[in-house]
């Protein structure tokens, strides 16, 4: 931390002498360099006596509270790591409190360097006395593969890592704190837990009271929350971190993003993606077998992705199978020229079969003027969708018995639960094991009200105000759409004027094309 400098967005230029390079390892304030906060006062912090310098580029550091910027004057311990055997061969462990990641990784000659994020990992020295840490961790929202794993890497992060040995599991999701069982956590209790799917501390939607909650917080004498969850978890977790600062409480509170439908902002994937696109796979071959046995065969697979289609995409391109990928991002139209029903038709005449993948939350347009069709409210304020895959499956089938002299069999497949309910796979297991350590050390070093999760493949703590700006869509102008449609040779169903909306948010004001970074 930087002393005087407020944990928001700081703006920092970096001035590079002009016979040395600026060393990443150094001490940021050892180097030349100016630190602009958002309100536009500066901490000169260049050597004043150094004429030779040339400023190079700036960048935007989007950094994450710490406990000491509300709670003065805390103590700082050394990190129990440097006395673990296990660690002890790592050269250069710890990283370095200046160390940044950037969000856009490739970016033009001349162009800033843009928004950094705070690298994760273990710090040489930590807020938290390890016998005082009182540790709690939740899982809130629907299932994912991994959960399970890093509810196990959190307690043995914590117990092997740093010598913390009372972990409390909040069972119920967030109305646990308040109106459910509680379960000690021990690396016993946790031992094989991640071979199951699921999470053993339960969950469940809804039910969030912010001040119930750190009641409970402060009650128990909790001063470090895990929360396991997606979009709308991590913006009730960002509720809990203000209300814990405006109490003035030395409480870090962390977010692990958890949804299948890698719909976080800002990081690379979230848990249980990897796996849950590995076992989509399962059903778009069988759809496949299906499809191919029969004549004028037609398989039909529903997948998860309420707003965002990227389970649909990435399925479809790994299984080379699928001849139509349908999400909510990509509109299309069924009848006339140019019609998905067209090219249905065409597809057919040209193999004798085809598969179609189609995410939860496409065409909910069309499905809404559907009057024999009602959206239905959920335990958990989430709109209910309506089945996509049952409707678009019976106008296929409408509109070839309307042509009697092309019969087809089609199978419809729906393997939404399945997806998600099953275990980890080593993929997602390596990456849980990652993510869960990196909370852990985020949270010992003192920082909070973050969301832990990989940008550009390097783990950093990213502040929840980031996280909660809106859900990450699939840019269907980026070239992995087009490797999509590349794939399956489907037309884009969409109006050329379209395209040409889209490429123009894309670019910068003086009309450069931004960098793609969905490569």
């Amino acid at each position: 931390m930087i002393v005087g400098v407020p944990s928001s967005q700081i703006k920092v230029k970096i001035l590079l002498c002009a016979a040395e390079t600026y060393d990443s390892h150094e001490n940021l304030a050892e180097s030349n360099c100016v630190i602009t906060e958002s309100n536009n006062t500066m901490l000169d912090c260049a050597n004043p006596h150094d004429k030779s310098t040339s400023e190079v580029s700036s960048f935007i550091l989007e950094d994450v509270p710490h406990l000491s910027d509300y709670i003065p004057d805390l103590p700082t311990y050394p990190d129990p790591l440097q006395n673990n055997p296990s660690y002890s061969v790592v050269a250069q462990y710890y990283v370095n409190v200046d160390d940044t990641v950037a969000q856009q990784i490739v970016v033009h000659k001349n162009s800033p360097r843009g928004t950094h994020f705070r690298r994760a990992g273990p710090a040489q020295k930590v807020y938290f006395d390890s016998e005082e840490v009182y540790a709690c961790i939740v899982t809130c929202g629907g299932l994912c593969p991994g959960l399970n794993t890093v509810i196990r890497e959190i307690v043995c992060g914590l117990y092997h890592m740093y010598g913390v040995h009372k972990v409390l599991g909040i069972q119920g999701g967030y109305p646990g704190f308040y109106s459910r069982n509680t379960v000690p956590l021990t690396p016993k209790v946790v031992n094989d837990i991640h071979k199951r799917g699921g999470t053993i501390l339960g969950t469940s939607y809804g039910g969030h009271d912010t001040s119930k909650i750190v009641d409970s917080i402060e009650d128990r004498g909790i001063n470090q929350v895990y929360i396991l969850g997606g979009f709308g978890t991590q913006m009730e977790a960002a509720m809990i971190f203000e209300e814990v600062r405006r109490r003035g409480l030395k409480v870090a509170v962390v977010g692990i993003p958890k949804t299948i439908d890698n719909d976080i902002p800002v990081i690379d994937k979230s848990i249980g993606f990897d796996t849950a696109v590995e076992e989509a796979q399962r059903a778009i071959n069988s759809a496949h077998v299906e499809a191919e046995s029969a004549e004028n065969g037609i398989g039909v697979v529903k997948l998860m992705g309420r707003y965002s289609g990227f389970i649909a995409m990435y399925a479809t391109l790994a299984s080379r199978d699928v001849d139509c990928c349908l999400i909510p991002e990509s509109p299309f139209y069924l009848e006339g020229p140019g019609g998905l029903l067209e090219f249905v038709e065409k597809r057919l005449k040209e193999q004798g079969h085809m598969v179609i993948v189609i995410a939860e939350g496409a065409c909910q347009e069309l499905l809404s003027g559907n009057p024999s069709i009602a959206y239905k409210q959920g335990a958990s304020a989430d709109i209910l969708l309506p089945d996509v895959g049952l409707w678009l499956s019976q106008k296929i089938k409408d509109h070839f018995a309307k042509r009697q002299k092309m019969a087809i069999n089609l199978k419809y497949i729906d393997p939404t639960y399945m997806i998600r309910a099953i275990p980890s796979n080593a993929s997602d297991n390596v990456f849980c094991t990652l993510l869960a350590q990196s909370a852990v050390h985020g949270a010992m070093a003192g920082y909070t009200g973050f969301t832990v999760g990989p940008v550009n493949g390097r783990n950093c703590y990213i502040p929840f105000h980031l996280i909660n700006e809106g859900e990450k869509r699939v840019v269907i102008t980026d070239r992995m759409w087009a490797r999509l449609l590349s794939s399956t040779h489907q037309p884009s169903f969409l109006n050329p004027k379209d395209i040409t909306g889209e490429r123009e948010e894309h670019q910068t004001s003086d009309g450069q094309n931004q960098p793609e970074i969905a490569d």
